[in-house]
């Protein structure tokens, strides 16, 4: 007998039963009889050694995050592990590289921790049907959506921003401003991540407001990394292109942008302003503050492990939500 067994002859959900057998507060003494008097009538015993009932295999939901010095995780990272607990689940994280293909460490995972479900912390945007067809549960796309795939919407969920909207929202900040020549530093124009889909925002908001796109003001760094923001936007910077303002698809890379802006004798924001999106904490410690599009990234967290979870437990089914976010004005923005 299992905890799924427990759960059907008690009529609760599998995370109720969890927390049940591991004294959680907050149960229903309602629930705790129907629970226990399953245990006493089939002689449950759990036992966590053992791998076929215990929580750490039964009850475990996976987390693979993509990118492994990413800061914008960290919260979310904790907002995720600690609602899994509190739903009566145990988590097992996998961090991985940029480069590694999160949906192939998903299955290996789902195998060998015998999971319940899946969130994917970042990840590629354009998976297909074939791609996701060796995941056997249910998973959910954390901070990004299946925009360029062709993935039916049932066949799993999202919790997100707009990416599209908020990247057109920052470049919307600049032009009010007055500026015209807006370079872009991103991960690249194609490449079926978050940076295509904010790249798509930018490209439309020069279109609306009569902006021809020039391609010297794209600056590809070919990763996430704020190191490598720096290195290729000091490279860039030595060509002398005129600009007077700067998107970038994430804090972390204009953090890195910031820096090479300074040592190459660029104020910001008298010289250069400066957007982005995101909001990680240590972006509103540089000097100037960073301008940019707060992530609600407690909510992102909390709402992909309810999702998920109310599919594990049969009650809910795939959605696929879009949170808002909230505009740091700082300092960065002239």
């Amino acid at each position: 007998m299992t905890i799924k067994d427990i759960a059907r002859l008690a009529g609760v959900s599998v995370s109720t039963v969890s927390r049940v057998l591991n004294n959680h507060p907050d149960v229903s003494e309602d629930a705790i009889k129907k629970v226990m008097a399953v245990v006493q009538k089939y002689n449950y015993i759990p036992n966590t050694s053992a791998r076929n009932l215990g929580m750490s295999s039964s009850d475990n939901i996976g987390l693979v995050v993509r990118g492994i010095s990413n800061p914008f995780y960290t919260k979310i990272i904790t907002a995720i592990g600690d609602k899994i607990e509190k739903s009566g689940y145990t988590m097992v994280m996998q961090q991985i590289t940029t480069d590694e293909d999160e949906l192939r460490i998903a299955a290996m995972m789902e195998k060998d921790k015998r999971l319940q479900g899946l969130i994917l912390l970042g990840g590629h945007l354009n998976h297909t049907k074939e791609q996701v067809a060796s995941i056997n549960v249910p998973f959910v796309c954390c901070t990004f959506s299946n925009v360029y795939g062709n993935l039916d919407n049932e066949q799993y969920s999202s919790v997100c921003i707009d990416d599209e909207e908020n990247a057109f929202n920052a470049v919307k900040e600049l032009y009010k401003k007055g500026h015209k020549k807006i370079a872009v530093l991103l991960s690249d124009v194609d490449d079926g991540t978050v940076s295509q889909v904010r790249y798509a925002g930018y490209r439309r908001a020069l279109r609306e407001f009569g902006i021809s796109e020039d391609e010297n003001l794209i600056i590809p760094i070919h990763s996430f990394n704020i190191a490598d923001a720096y290195h290729e936007m000091g490279n860039w910077l030595k060509k002398g292109i005129d600009f007077s303002a700067l998107f970038c698809i994430s804090d972390n890379m204009a953090m890195g942008a910031m820096k090479a802006l300074r040592e190459a004798g660029k104020k910001v924001p008298d010289d250069v302003a400066v957007i982005a999106i995101d909001g990680i904490e240590a972006s509103e410690y540089t000097n100037p503050v960073l301008s940019t599009f707060c992530q609600p990234m407690e909510q992102i967290g909390i709402k992909a492990v309810n999702v998920l979870v109310d599919i594990i437990d049969n009650e809910g089914t795939h959605k696929h939500l879009t949170l808002p976010t909230t505009l740091r004005e700082g300092e960065t923005l002239k």
